[in-house]
């Protein structure tokens, strides 16, 4: 089986593949303090509890796949799979590994390689061209041409951060559970503080995603949206431009790239 890790800002997201299909996924917190040591006892922790592994930590793992947008954390997690999984092979996503999506940027390697793994599964799922949102600690959305070429995208703060930064600089203010009001009109100062973050997310996305598809394509029908990350379903029943909804987007792109790189090893 191939074990799949995506190291988000605030959450890393792990997921096991038995062919091309993802069988069991968890999610847990990243941290950037955590060691090589204690990333080996989480992860036996959790797949110690999977009836098709082994208790021994490694058993039933054929392979590796890992970006991560912490460089500590993928730092450590290259030490994991040198000291627990040696005889693994092991593929981290980092400049010089072999996508098969071409990165038309001014600095492509200034680009998420989570970005990029989501384009590559974006291409394999839906082809191009396809505008990519991700609702994670940052709300990205990235454009891949007709040709399946990343040619760029937004970046605008996430849902948690903005929760986060009203409950701070708001005086009579505080952290809400982000869930969708009875009302877009709020009753009360939780729900107005829900509704201007559902339904401000919602037209941020119909309105970012409207202009990038205007420049992506010649007919803006013609581009796929594809909406990803944990906080997705908030936003999905309100947007009025997301076509498909894949939660495991970013997994299925390093399964893409383990398999790509691992045939030409």
């Amino acid at each position: 089986m191939l074990l799949t890790i995506d190291v988000g800002n605030t959450h890393t997201v792990l997921g096991l593949f038995d062919g091309d299909d993802i069988v069991e996924h968890w999610r847990i917190s990243t941290d950037a303090r955590r060691t090589a040591d204690e990333l080996a006892v989480l992860l036996q922790g959790l797949m110690g509890m999977h009836p098709l592994l082994g208790d021994e930590l490694g058993d039933g793992i054929d392979g590796i796949a890992i970006c991560a947008t912490v460089p500590s954390v993928l730092h450590e997690l290259r030490e994991v799979t040198r000291r627990y999984y040696g005889d693994v092979p092991a593929i981290l996503v980092e400049p010089g590994v072999k996508t098969g999506v071409p990165i038309l940027m001014d600095n492509p390697k200034e680009v998420g390689a989570d970005r990029i793994i989501n384009a590559v599964a974006a291409v394999e799922l839906y082809g191009g061209p396809a505008i990519v949102v991700d609702f994670g600690t940052a709300t990205t959305f990235d454009a891949v041409s007709a040709r399946g070429e990343y040619v760029g995208g937004v970046i605008a703060p996430g849902i948690e951060i903005s929760v986060e930064a009203l409950g701070v600089r708001g005086a009579q203010l505080r952290k809400i559970e982000v869930a969708r009001p009875r009302s877009v009109i709020g009753k009360n100062t939780v729900e107005a503080m829900q509704s201007g973050i559902i339904y401000g997310f919602a037209g941020q996305v119909d309105g970012v995603v409207s202009r990038v598809a205007r420049e992506l394509a010649a007919d803006p029908d013609d581009v796929t949206v594809i909406a990803t990350g944990g906080l997705a379903p908030m936003v999905l029943g309100e947007s009025s431009v997301i076509d498909e909804h894949e939660p495991w987007l970013t997994l299925i792109g390093l399964r893409l790239v383990y398999e790509r790189n691992v045939s030409r090893s």
